[in-house]
């Protein structure tokens, strides 16, 4: 499975701990989760937030991948 982040352009990842810190590397979240995971911040995402996923959504072949969005949700 393959997880694409895009998080805020404010994210510091030296102050993400425990866990969540796992997703941000590429071989550890490989070897833990067992899922490949890319990531890059929303100001580095190419033609902006939705050209970037519909970019990734095509694989080498041409075929489409399906893609779930998931939202954190402000609190």
């Amino acid at each position: 499975m393959d997880i694409f982040l895009i998080p805020e352009d404010g994210i510091d990842i030296a102050q993400v701990w425990g866990e969540a810190r796992l997703w941000f590397d590429h071989l550890v979240a490989q070897a833990h989760f067992g899922a490949s995971v890319f990531w890059v911040r929303r100001l580095a995402a190419l033609g902006g937030e939705a050209e970037t996923v519909t970019h990734w959504q095509i694989k080498r072949s041409g075929e489409r991948r399906g893609i779930v969005e998931i939202v954190k949700e402000a609190v």
